[in-house]
């Protein structure tokens, strides 16, 4: 007998700056970044076509790429380009061989990743093609687990006048050959990760796509995922199935959330917690008048808001799978030791999936979505481009709780009660790293609504 050598932990180490950083400015440069990684093996020398198979609600053809079978048992080093961006307050490395993915953004003020770090590059046979891993943002299109999601990417860094810096991953889809394009751009003054997308339809015909940015985010019993409090409806895939939310009053992918709920765990039957998910779930939000969604950490007091234009933007999704015995295989199927993750998926064109929408010969559409992190106020109740929010009553006071995403100065924070009472009338500097909570006593109803309002950011912003 012999002992067996301990598995090697892996971690990735983020080098610094090759130039030292100047406060106020955006810092981008290209250096390798080492990951441990267990690489595809050989395809087949055969073309694979695969014409009937169903993917994702889309043809499962692969002709003309390889379709790789076999994910080799062992990880070695393997150095891949990395982009790395970084400002006053995020760290960001983007891989352009892997799709030109965000592998990794680290909020410096909570000292936290907002998005699931994955320390080892482990695919399994998700994608289209075979390979896809899990972690940071996979950028979908023209289909779900995009075939190019283990390719790499054309880049170029754009520089922009006020500081602001723009990473492009460029590449053509395999089959129509249509262009597709994501700018990843951080400014000097904001803490907002913005995706600036650029789709172009290169052919003669009429061409399907959809467009899913895929963020993964990593959980435990203190995670909670927040949508718009308008949202009390939401449906699985092809609208299958519909269910109420947060709490299912009939099962939902045959779980019976009401009777998981007691007197010792009154939360068990809430579909935004990960630890009350117990099977592989899906739901999109089938409407709401608000912009925004995200997730949030308790333990760690910290999350991030994902916000878009609803009329371009309207698709919120989490997928889990499943805090139980079957999802932690697949979790340990996709990463060596760092554990689940949900993803917070944010569309285009649609709430839902497999919904495809259309690019005409020649068509180009362009919008953007936009990432930032939050800390200290919890999960938010409100969120726009510029600043989330959130206001609860505990114990008869009312907790009030602000973060900007930009430097916002001298902004007027009022808040009035639901007789229309003032409680809150000041001043104040909001900042990324700077977030804003306080406590007024309370003297309405416990369920009341005090409505707060912000002046002096681009619009008034109002949260209810």
């Amino acid at each position: 007998m012999f002992d067996r050598e301990p598995a090697r932990v892996s971690h990735i180490d983020l080098p610094d700056s090759p130039q030292a950083r100047v406060q106020g400015e955006v810092s981008v440069w290209s250096e390798p970044l080492t990951i441990d990684t267990y690489l595809p093996e050989a395809p087949s020398a055969y073309p694979a076509f695969l014409e009937n198979r169903v993917y994702q609600g889309s043809s499962g053809r692969v002709f003309p790429l390889p379709f790789h079978e076999r994910i080799s048992p062992s990880k070695q080093p393997h150095t891949w380009q990395a982009i790395h961006m970084e400002n006053d307050w995020l760290r960001l490395v983007i891989l352009p061989e892997l799709g030109g993915r965000i592998h990794i953004a680290f909020d410096k003020v909570a000292q936290y990743d907002i998005f699931y770090r994955n320390n080892v590059i482990k695919p399994a046979l998700v994608g289209l093609a075979g390979p896809w891993i899990s972690g940071g943002v996979e950028f979908n299109w023209p289909q779900h687990h995009r075939p190019a999601t283990f390719l790499p990417t054309d880049i170029s860094i754009e520089h922009e006048s006020d500081g602001s810096v723009t990473v492009w991953c460029s590449d053509h889809d395999p089959f129509a050959r249509m262009k597709g394009m994501h700018g990843i751009r951080l400014t000097p003054t904001s803490s907002r990760i913005e995706a600036r997308v650029r789709l172009y339809n290169r052919a003669e015909t009429r061409q399907t796509f959809l467009w899913w940015a895929n963020v993964a985010a990593a959980v435990n019993d203190d995670y909670q995922s927040f949508f718009p409090t308008d949202v009390d409806f939401v449906a699985d895939h092809a609208k299958r199935a519909v269910a109420s939310f947060p709490r299912p009053t009939t099962p939902y992918y045959g779980v019976n959330y009401a009777a998981r709920a007691d007197a010792n765990h009154p939360d068990a039957d809430r579909l935004d917690w990960y630890r009350n998910i117990p099977v592989p779930t899906s739901y999109m939000v089938t409407s709401t008048d608000d912009e925004f969604f995200g997730g949030y950490d308790h333990g760690r007091k910290a999350g991030f808001v994902h916000w878009a234009d609803r009329t371009v933007s309207p698709g919120k999704k989490q997928w889990t799978w499943g805090n139980a015995p079957f999802g932690w295989a697949w979790d340990s199927n996709l990463t060596d030791s760092d554990g689940p993750y949900v993803e917070l998926m944010a569309g285009v064109y649609t709430d839902n999936q497999p919904d495809f929408a259309y690019l005409e010969p020649g068509e180009t559409k362009t919008f953007s979505q936009y990432w930032y992190p939050i800390s200290s106020i919890g999960p938010a109740q409100q969120a726009t481009r510029e600043v989330a929010g959130r206001m609860e009553i505990i114990d008869g006071e009312l907790h009030i709780g602000l973060v900007a995403s930009e430097l916002l100065p001298k902004v007027r924070l009022r808040v009035t009660g639901a007789a229309g009472e003032v409680l809150v009338d000041k001043v104040a500097d909001l900042s990324p790293d700077l977030p804003l909570t306080l406590s007024v006593p309370w003297h309405g109803t416990p369920g009341g609504n005090a409505r707060l309002t912000l002046n002096g950011s681009s619009s008034e912003q109002l949260f209810v």
